[in-house]
Formats: C-alpha cells, structure tokens, sequence
C-alpha cells in the first residue's frame, strides 16, 4: 500500500504529455495518438521486415530465415538439448537441486514463471488467430515446429545469461545478452572485443524498443480492444477512450514495477499458473465438447502446412507466418528471457538453460496449439467479417461457451499485465546497461513505460503489430551472432554440468535432503 499512492499519483501526471497530439480539428485522442505513431511503425516495420528473395518466385524477411536457422543450429550443435534436458529441466523447475544460498535474486522456478508472464501472454491468443486468418490452419503446424526448435535457442541464451551475469554492489543482479556480448564475446574471442560491446548496445537499444512495443504497448491495446468488445463494441461508452483505459492500467503496472525483480516474480509466480490453468481448462472443454471434430481439425492444420491455399503465396507463406508468430510469441532467439533468468538462484549456468527450455514447450507447444485447434475446430476462421486478432479467439471461444468473452477479458487482461511486467524489468535493465545503474535511470525509464502503456491502449492494432514485430524481432540479429560465437563456450558448460549430474557432485536435494 505504500507504493500504491505514489504510482497513483505519477500515472495521470503523464497526460499533459499527449496534450500536444489533440489536434484543433477535433478528432479524438485515440486517433492523434495513431496518427502520430504511424510513420515510426511503417518505417521501423519496413526495415525489419523488407522481403528477400530466395527463389521460385517466394521471398522470406530475413529475421525470419535467421530465427530458422539459429534454432536448427542449436538443436543440431547441442544434440537436441530440447528434448534430452527435458526431464532434468523439469526437476530443476521442481526445486529439486536448489541449493540455499547460492547466488541470484528469485528461485529458478520464479524465473521461469516471470520469463513465462513475457511469452505467455496475448501472442497466444491475438497472435494465433493473426496466423490463422493470414495463413490458414496449417500456420500452426509450422508454429508447433518454431516452438520446439525454439527450446535449443533458449537453452543457449539463458545459460549464457547466468554464466556472464554480474552481481551488484546492493546484491541485485544484472544479466542478458547485453552482457554476454560484451563480457563474453571479450573473454573467449578478445579481437572480437570492440564488435561485442557494440552488439551489446545494439540488442540494449533494441530491447528498449522491443519493451516498448511487443511488452507494452500490443498488450495493451489488445487488452482494451476485449474490454471494448464485451461492452458494446463501438455503441460502448469505452469508444474512442483508449487513453482513459490505458491510464487505468498504467497505475497498475506501476504499483508493481516498483518494487523491482522480486516484486515482479512475486506477483508473477501466483499469476503464471493460475492463467495458464484458467485458459488450458476453457479450451479442453470446447475440444472435448467437440472432440469429433479434433482429428478433421488436426488433419487440417496438418494439410494446411503443406498444401495450402493457392491465395496465400503457398507454402512459404505459411511457414513464414506460422514462425513469424512464434517468435512474437516464445522469443526464442530473442535473448529477452536471459535477462529474467540471470536472477536465478543457481551456481549452474546450464542448469537454468535447461529450465528455460520449457518456456517455448509451455507457450507454444501447448498454449498456442489449444487456441489453434479451438479457432480451427469451430471453423470461426473462415467466418467473415468475424475479424483477426483478440476478437476472432473471443468469437470461436464464444460460439461453444457464450460467457466465455467475459472471461476471456479476464484471462487477457492477466496475460497482458504479466507480461508487462516482465518486459518493464527487461527495458528496465537495457536503460541501466545503457545509461548507468542508478535509481534515477530505473525510475525514468518506469515512467516511460507507463506513458507507452497510454500510447498502446489509444493505437490501431496494424499500427501496433508493425512496431511490436519489427522490435522484438530485430533484437534477435546482436544475440544471435553472440550465440554463435559463444556456442564453444555453452557447450562446455553443458558437458560440465551433465558430468556433475552423472557423478553425483550436483546434489539432487529431494533424494539426499540437507542435513543442516
């Protein structure tokens, strides 16, 4: 209660900032907000997403082909770490080897939950249905494939994050890529010194925006247009008021962000399982409801991947679709996760990348192939006029459980603020490594964050899509080249640690409990 009325009181301060976007001709707020953000998106949207040709009449957008690639590399280099470590990954998120007092701020079990609230969030719902109605059901299939590979790359990155984290003079802990691209690219390959601290600003300044703009302002806007759905659509008295729902979320952020990581992995360790839970226990009863129609369904989406429709662009722009949003949806790749991860309380860096494997298997494998087979099996995709996005999930939820789009806004607004979140504590630490380590940086940038909060709430969804994808995206280009050349380097922390495993010097606390 005593950060809840200073948060209160900064939030509203932040509207005469946007004062200066109401226009003398009258439209509204939402609409100035738009209209003023929409040249930044276009442009960062191009940049990122410039279509490169690679035959047969087909281009691919190179973060695309490069979130490919990365992830078959790191399946094949590290021995499909995805589907060996993941049992052991399971036993660690247990607490079965956690040793008191080692190093880190949250247990790894609260990392992964705070690393879960910025993946498990609306690119689970909004995003699945952007894919389908782009794409078709065979979008989810090649989303099901991303989300494996995926758990190699984020087995990389979060080792990597807990090898070359650093610990503060306050005990708080500073970790992610930007780290690893410095200190470690300077450690093992010195002649490479100078291009890994420029990485290491490249993927901070990226961070910042990917925050921003995937963490903040998608969230939302997606939360507010449900909120508006269920009141009435544009007859609601919510129309054109984005700015005023956004206020309201922002002073809840607020209250959290605060307190920092702990207060973070708290709220977010009681959240994480009581959605997940919430949203697995809806879609399982419309698929057993329906279960007749599962195997047409999955045949579909099966099909779909391979012999779509010939008004799409074929099978290239299925795949590209179905990995574009699993990207935007697990982040492997991206090196956000590695900063959440770096607070584990862990002396085994390869320890927390097998914990972190779980996190594509749990947002895509799972969460996001439950909303496909709900959108496909209730055929709301091909309905017209339904619309993409949050709306479309609420539609095909809604024609079995007619209640379900109230308690879909509930589930959005949870998925939405976790991962606000999460992303405040990832922008949070990019702007420290940027700018110092101070409570002066940390406060300014909360307060930016908020104010994106306003900005995502008043914004069209195209608008905010193009900037959230570009940003998010774009941050995989510096961590990438990191794990590459790293790779030597997570490799050895692997075979240490399996070695430990085998010998019986990683203690396993659930069979040999502590004796003092």
């Amino acid at each position: 209660m005593r950060r809840l009325f200073p948060a209160l009181m900064a939030v509203p301060a932040l509207v005469p900032a946007l004062a200066w976007a109401a226009p003398a001709n009258g439209i509204g707020l939402d609409d100035a907000i738009n209209n003023a953000f929409k040249p930044v998106a276009d442009a960062v949207s191009w940049l990122v997403f410039h279509p490169v040709p690679i035959g047969f009449g087909a281009s691919l957008p190179f973060v695309v082909l490069w979130l490919i690639v990365a992830a078959l590399f790191c399946t094949f280099y590290f021995s499909f770490i995805n589907l060996r470590g993941f049992a052991q990954g399971f036993r660690l998120i247990r607490g079965d080897f956690s040793r008191p007092g080692d190093t880190g701020e949250v247990s790894q079990f609260q990392a992964l939950a705070t690393a879960l609230s910025g993946t498990v969030g609306l690119g689970n719902i909004a995003g699945v249905a952007i894919a389908i109605s782009i794409g078709g059901p065979g979008a989810t299939f090649w989303m099901i494939v991303a989300g494996l590979l995926g758990m190699s790359s984020k087995f990389a990155e979060c080792t990597l994050g807990v090898k070359y984290r650093r610990v503060n003079a306050d005990g708080s802990i500073s970790g992610g890529p930007m780290y690893y691209l410095s200190r470690g690219i300077a450690e093992h390959r010195p002649k490479l010194k100078p291009l890994g601290a420029g990485l290491a600003v490249l993927f901070a300044i990226c961070c910042i925006g990917g925050s921003l703009g995937a963490g903040n302002m998608f969230q939302a806007n997606q939360t507010f247009q449900q909120m508006l759905n269920i009141s009435g659509g544009q007859a609601s008295w919510l129309a054109g008021k984005g700015w005023m729902f956004g206020l309201l979320m922002a002073a809840l952020v607020a209250v959290v962000i605060i307190g920092g990581i702990r207060s973070i992995a708290r709220v977010t360790g009681k959240l994480v399982p009581l959605m997940a839970v919430l949203y697995f226990l809806c879609s399982a009863y419309i698929i057993i409801a329906d279960i007749g129609n599962v195997m047409p369904a999955l045949r579909a989406i099966v099909a779909g991947a391979f012999t779509p429709e010939a008004g799409y662009g074929g099978f290239i722009g299925v795949l590209i679709q179905g990995f574009r949003r699993a990207a935007f949806s697990n982040e492997a790749g991206v090196g956000s996760a590695a900063i959440a991860h770096s607070a584990a309380r862990t002396r085994e860096p390869a320890s927390e990348g097998l914990v972190a494997l779980w996190e594509p298997f749990i947002d895509t494998v799972v969460i996001c192939t439950l909303t496909a087979l709900v959108i496909v099996i209730t055929g709301m995709y091909q309905v017209e006029g339904v619309g993409d996005g949050v709306r479309l999930t609420s539609m095909a939820y809604a024609s079995v459980l007619t209640w379900f789009p109230y308690l879909l806004a509930v589930s959005v607004f949870l998925f939405a603020f976790s991962t606000m979140l999460a992303w405040s504590y990832y922008g949070e630490k990019a702007a420290c490594y940027l700018f110092g380590e101070s409570r002066t940086v940390s406060l300014g940038y909360k307060l930016l964050f908020c104010l994106f909060v306003v900005i995502g709430a008043s914004s069209n969804l195209g608008v905010v899509m193009d900037f959230s994808d570009a940003m998010i995206l774009v941050m995989s280009v510096p961590n990438l080249i990191g794990i590459y050349l790293l790779a030597p380097v997570i490799k050895r922390e692997l075979n240490g640690y399996l070695a430990r495993l085998r010998s019986g010097e990683a203690r396993n606390y659930r069979r040999q409990p502590a004796t003092t």
